[in-house]
């Protein structure tokens, strides 16, 4: 067993089995999460939808745990859509206090594991306590670079792209070459600017659709989908999926070697 993962993997256990199957040169870069199923989760047992929810901060902690030992540098959790302000009133308030719990709670843990935290959405949307939390933790930890947490909430993939035309069109009104817009240029605009596009997608719950996230940098991530939902997935799921990840041949729309001859 890897060193990083010495009283936090039991010796002779599953996830030891999948932990020494992994190829840790064919890592994905980033990983993004659509974390589901919180609200099943809480039903299936008779509790308050809310219960999910907090059940799932146990996720969350042990997936950035293992991503930050296994030694991924970018990992994103979609926490809290744009269509998610369409759930009850109640049931808003309560995900943000979690939320803010967390990071009132976790920031010791970020600075000590060297761990940044990001967010991507519409920030002044977000309750100004949430704002306030969120603007202390990530400059606390700007400058930490084992691995990137970030956050989407308040996010939709289609506003993304929509602020992103905005920008663009701002730029325009003080001189712009048509000419030097490509993919590359455009992606320029977007929230996640500063990070590569996601190489592996997992979604939890068994759904099969990907709920507006990323539209514009999901165009060649591999796509991973359990049933397992969010407040169940643990350690061995997540190796479950990176194993799966390292089986496939990423071809980016172009042909493999072997389809050459």
């Amino acid at each position: 067993m890897k060193k990083e993962f010495e009283g936090f993997i039991e010796p002779g256990s599953e996830e030891e089995k999948l932990l020494s199957k992994i190829d840790f040169s064919r890592l994905p870069r980033h990983i993004a999460i659509i974390m589901d199923g919180n609200g099943r989760w809480a039903k299936e047992r008779n509790l308050p939808r809310i219960k999910g929810h907090e059940e799932g901060i146990k996720s969350v902690k042990e997936t950035v745990e293992t991503c930050a030992r296994l030694g991924i540098k970018y990992l994103t959790l979609y926490a809290f859509s744009k269509e998610n302000w369409k759930r009850p009133k109640s049931e808003i308030n309560a995900l943000w206090r979690i939320l803010e719990h967390y990071l009132k709670n976790e920031d010791k843990v970020l600075i000590e594991n060297n761990l940044s935290l990001k967010m991507i959405g519409q920030f002044e949307g977000l309750p100004k306590s949430v704002q306030q939390e969120l603007k202390r933790v990530i400059d606390l930890t700007k400058n930490n670079d084992r691995m990137y947490i970030i956050l989407a909430l308040n996010y939709g993939g289609r506003t993304e792209i929509v602020d992103a035309v905005k920008k663009l069109f701002n730029e325009a009104k003080e001189g712009f070459n048509i000419n030097k817009l490509n993919e590359s240029f455009f992606s320029r605009f977007l929230y996640t600017s500063d990070f590569p596009d996601p190489d592996l997608i997992i979604r939890t719950s068994g759904e099969m659709r990907i709920s507006n996230f990323l539209l514009w940098q999901i165009a060649y991530s591999e796509i991973w989908i359990t049933p397992v939902l969010w407040p169940d997935f643990r350690k061995k799921d997540l190796l479950e999926a990176i194993l799966d990840y390292q089986k496939r041949e990423r071809r980016f729309g172009g042909l493999s070697p072997s389809d050459y001859s």
